[in-house]
């Protein structure tokens, strides 16, 4: 199984990138987790909130196979406590998905394409945090599953 976690832009703050890789070297290899960053949109700011989610879908799009399972970051989405969030990727280990794509959007979220594109979608909060921060909450999510699935003490209900 491999995860790969898309995301529009760079993670230009060193501190959040250092934090990052503190939880990227601890993954299992066998994840074969890959962090993509795709490039932002070029004059993005003389196009509409609607343009712009169009034209970062296409870019999302050209990463995703049609066989691959794409899950959406998105406040609309499901909360799940860690633990669900690991049973989700045991069920998908289980089920024999070759490749997972979790989905971090631009400033103003997702085309109507890449929501039917979704095999689904899930929030971490219902508040909001910058899209550099999301990349660190879900990295350290993945990680804490992996301890979850494995009965290790980083994890404590």
């Amino acid at each position: 199984m491999q995860i790969s976690l898309l995301c529009i832009g760079k993670t230009d703050d060193k501190e959040i990138t250092s934090l990052i890789n503190y939880y990227l070297k601890r993954l299992p290899k066998h994840w074969n987790f890959e962090i993509t960053e795709i490039p932002d949109v070029k004059n993005a700011k003389n196009l509409s909130p609607d343009l712009l989610k169009k034209e970062e879908g296409k870019l999302f799009l050209n990463q995703i196979d049609r066989t691959d399972l794409v899950l959406i970051l998105d406040e609309k989405g499901k909360q799940l406590t860690s633990r669900e969030f690991a049973g989700k990727i045991d069920g998908w280990m289980n089920s024999s998905v070759k490749k997972i794509h979790l989905l971090i959007g631009g400033a103003y979220g997702f085309s109507d394409e890449m929501y039917s594109r979704a095999n689904e979608k899930m929030s971490l909060s219902k508040m909001t945090f910058t899209h550099q921060m999301i990349r660190l909450f879900i990295v350290e999510q993945i990680y804490r599953a992996d301890q979850i699935l494995q009965g290790k003490p980083y994890h404590n209900d």
